[in-house]
């Protein structure tokens, strides 16, 4: 398997951060429907993947993750009238991504999958740290059994790359103008050195997170330990970022004035959802 970008993912890689700088801050329903308009939740795994790393960059507060994979891996299709869309496949529908403004939902349940408009159950939001993200409490109904699909794994694992690029960024940018005894706090070599581990951390769970999609989009026999691979160094990436990040800030990383806030926040949910690097690394071993 390859793991560099070919022309046309690199064009595409371009063309989602150009329009990206364009539309992020627009209305959120204006974010949809240009992303629905460029077909990006029609992209095939690779390409899908490049698109997630960039929405996770920006903290993207549409429902496209879940839309692209949580409802249509289940679904086998996009929901209808470019509507969002998420899946209930933990057994339980306790925290659902987007279940309460999804047009469908897919229910993963002991009799196969069922798709279900949103009225027909109940979806209450719950407050979660990241008050961008929606997440759901989904209820009132029977049969439901765990099985979390491989590229919502994958999804979540490639967003909190996303999220963590933001993070080390906006950290590198701080230290270079933040000056101490004179000089910028960049100089020293112990922010070098956790700057750096930051650097190793993400790149290790984007190259994981990429070869995920990789064994996707082949059909690999080894997509399911792929993903759960991708998940789990996503998740120990986010530790590793959220700590050093933070820290390297100091006090201005606390203020809900410094933007870093919702990056931190974003790479923190996308750990917790569908279980966190610990959950993931004991399913490898049962698996192994």
């Amino acid at each position: 398997m390859e793991f560099e970008f070919d022309s046309d993912q690199r064009l595409l890689q371009r063309s989602v951060r150009e329009t990206l700088a364009k539309t992020r801050s627009r209305p959120e329903d204006e974010q949809w429907s240009t992303y629905t308009e460029l077909g990006w939740l029609e992209a095939p795994p690779v390409e899908l993947a490049i698109v997630l790393e960039e929405l996770g960059y920006i903290a993207d507060p549409t429902p496209f993750l879940a839309t692209a994979t949580w409802f249509a891996p289940l679904a086998g299709r996009l929901p209808e009238n470019d509507a969002a869309g998420t899946g209930v496949f933990d057994g339980s529908g306790e925290y659902v991504l987007d279940a309460d403004r999804a047009g469908e939902i897919a229910l993963l349940t002991s009799d196969g999958v069922r798709v279900v408009k949103t009225e027909e159950l109940s979806a209450e939001r719950i407050g979660v740290f990241d008050q961008r993200l929606h997440v759901a409490r989904v209820s009132g109904v029977d049969g439901l059994v765990a099985g979390v699909p491989d590229l919502a794994l994958m999804g979540l694992a490639v967003s909190t790359v996303g999220a963590c690029r933001k993070i080390l960024d906006l950290t590198v940018a701080y230290v270079k103008q933040r000056h101490q005894f004179g000089v910028p706090i960049g100089s020293f070599q112990a922010v070098k050195h956790k700057a750096a581990d930051m650097h190793v951390a993400i790149e290790r769970a984007r190259v994981l997170a990429y070869y995920s999609a990789l064994t996707l989009a082949e059909g690999h026999p080894d997509a399911h330990r792929a993903a759960l691979m991708a998940k789990a160094a996503a998740g120990e990436c986010s530790e590793t970022v959220f700590a050093h990040g933070l820290q390297l800030h100091g006090a201005i990383g606390f203020t809900w004035e410094n933007e870093l806030q919702f990056y931190l926040k974003r790479a923190l949910a996308s750990d917790l959802l569908l279980g966190n690097a610990s959950v993931h690394r004991r399913a490898l071993l049962a698996s192994a």
